[in-house]
Formats: structure tokens, sequence, C-alpha cells
């Protein structure tokens, strides 16, 4: 890795506050994606991956006729908006497009066109999958995976799916010793059905963290504790007590639950309450793998996670033309939720679930 990001401490020790907390700690990785050109033998988030030759690529069988944004573009037509949107940001008086983006978006549409000739919609035929991301266990020491492997691959089909519009989620474990001849031109799907969908290659400074759990996620009888003002005020707490009347207002946001995209730790919640979720092969209580996030922190309450080293930019760019530094990945997923995946603990083959959140 190239560079770190370092989480501030917490404006306030919950364990001193809340002893009865501690037990609740769980580690976690936080990735902080940033945009760069990864290779295939590092870590990612959109990047490359270190796919066998030999290997299929993964493909998604389901129909996907059903779900209609109205967004219908190629993943390189969307790489190239975001280029011209950058470089629109930076120079406001540049061409509209270069030479070089003409080009491009002229190969995009011959092609289209050309697949378009050769048969059914592709829409109704089994559609490639997108990287999402390539973790190392080098890396990602937090990943528990099966035998000899120590590579984690993760894609998804860009359309949504039914019953929550959600991109349909497959897992890759391999051991990357055994790849000789990697994959050089994977396939693409010939449109995406959200730009979100289309993440930005981004290496990661993974920074190890202590996570604790969101307010939904306690016994009702440490909830209210947590709730209970007189509490923070006892243990000498210098939190503003415009908190005073919900505390966990400021517990949530700056306490629990580290934003962004992490492996491990707690899952947030919103949308819902707290949504067990259970191993269809052996019935066991699923745990938090991955966290894939629409934005690596709020520009409200949970600014207090930015990175020491993101503070510059947080504070002096807007989310103006695409080019928020809380959303190095470009990736949204819901309504700017977060997608959790999530695995068995018992054994990391049985079948993976997601959640958006």
């Amino acid at each position: 890795m190239v560079f770190v990001r370092t989480t501030p401490p917490r404006p306030v020790d919950v364990t001193a506050v809340f002893p009865g907390i501690a037990p609740f700690a769980r580690p976690a990785i936080r990735l902080h994606p940033r945009p760069g050109s990864p290779s295939v033998g590092e870590s990612s988030v959109g990047g490359p991956l270190l796919w066998p030759q030999e290997a299929p690529w993964p493909h998604c069988e389901a129909s996907h006729l059903h779900r209609d944004s109205g967004f219908r573009q190629s993943p390189d037509d969307v790489r190239l908006m975001r280029r011209r949107r950058a470089r629109w940001h930076g120079d406001h008086d540049g061409p509209g497009t270069t030479p070089e983006e003409a080009a491009v978006k002229e190969r995009n549409a011959a092609r289209l066109a050309e697949r378009f000739a050769a048969g059914p919609p592709p829409a109704e035929c089994p559609v490639p999958m997108l990287p999402v991301a390539q973790l190392y266990l080098r890396d990602i020491t937090l990943l528990r995976p099966p035998g000899q492997a120590d590579l984690l691959q993760v894609l998804w089909c860009p359309y949504d799916h039914d019953p929550y519009g959600k991109p349909a989620t497959a897992l890759f474990w391999r051991s990357a010793a055994e790849v000789v001849d990697v994959l050089a031109a994977p396939p693409e799907p010939y449109e995406v059905n959200h730009e979100g969908y289309v993440p930005e290659p981004c290496v990661l400074a993974p920074e190890a963290i202590t996570d604790y759990p969101d307010s939904l996620d306690l016994s009702p009888q440490m909830r209210l504790i947590v709730e209970d003002w007189s509490r923070w005020q006892a243990a000498g707490a210098d939190v503003d007590s415009s908190y005073a009347e919900y505390p966990r207002d400021f517990y949530d946001p700056h306490l629990a639950d580290a934003p962004g995209w992490k492996v491990g730790g707690w899952p947030p919640w919103g949308r819902t309450d707290p949504d067990p979720r259970y191993c269809t092969v052996c019935d066991v209580r699923m745990v938090p793998l991955l966290t894939i996030a629409s934005f690596e922190w709020d520009g409200g309450e949970g600014h207090s996670w930015t990175p020491y080293e993101d503070r510059a930019a947080a504070n002096g760019a807007g989310h103006c033309c695409g080019q928020s530094p809380s959303q190095p990945t470009k990736v949204e997923v819901g309504s700017t939720d977060n997608m959790q995946i999530y695995v068995c603990p018992a054994s990391p083959e049985h079948p993976h679930t997601d959640l958006i959140q």
C-alpha cells in the first residue's frame, strides 16, 4: 500500500462512559478506497481481478427486462461521462469532448449497434458481472477464507433485482498462487441499470479499527442506559448539552458502526430495524463480511469519521460534478445507502446473502 488514512479518535471513549458496551466491540477494517490504477496483484475496489484465463467469467442468468430505471449506458460510456465531468470541473471553458473521448464514444456506439444486430435484446441474455472488490488476505487480515484461499473477489450484476431493487452479488474465494495465466480482457455488460453500479477503480489503505454496535443492535436495557443523559454527565463526557434530550443522536453517528467501505465490524441500520440473516444451509446466524458504501462519510453528524488526511479536501470540496471526496468509488446503492454482504461463520463456502440499509 502506498498511502495511509487515519480515522480520528472518537470524541468520547464509549467504554469509559458505558463499560457494558465493551463486550460488544468488534474488529473491523476500514478499506479507505481512493481513485487510482490498481493492478491484478493488488487489493482494490473496481479494479482488475486476478481471474484465471481458463475459468468462465461469471454471468447473471436472471431476467433483466422488468427493471427499467430509464438509465441505459455502457460501462465505457459511464467512465467517459465521469472523465468529462472531472475535466469540466477543473476547466469550465475547456472543450465539451476531446478527440480521444469522441473516438471512444464512436467505438462504443458501433459496438452496441453490432451487438443489437446479433440477436435477441441483450437484457434477455446472461449479463457479464462487473468487478466490485478484490481483497487479498495479506492486506485484509480479518478475512476467513476456506482452505488455502487467500483472495476474495466480489462481483455484481449492474441491474436492479427484485425484491429490493439492488444488484445481484457473487463471491469467489481463490488461491492467488494458483492463478498462472490471467484473463486479460474480461467481458462487460452492454449496458448498466445505474451509473452507481460501475465502481471507479480505487486502491485501498486498510486501517484496523474497533467497531461498536448501532443503538438498534443493543439490548433494550443497554439502550436505556445509552439514552440516560445523567450517565453521560457522570462519566464526564464532553458532549454538547443539545444532545441531552436524545443522547442516541450523538452515540449513533459518532461512536457506532464506522461508515464507509469496511470488512467486519457492525452493520449500519436505517431503512429497517436490525434484520438478522441466517444461513440457508446450517441456519447459523450470519455475520457481516463487507460493507459496500455509497459514501465514506457524510457532511453532517458523521463528518467526525473523515480521516485526518482527507480533512482539507472534505472541507474544501462540495458534491459538484461528481467530485465529492467522500464518494471516491462513485458507487451508489439504494438511495445512497449501504449494501452489506453477510457470510456464514461456520463455513465461508455456504451461500452468502446481502442487504441494503
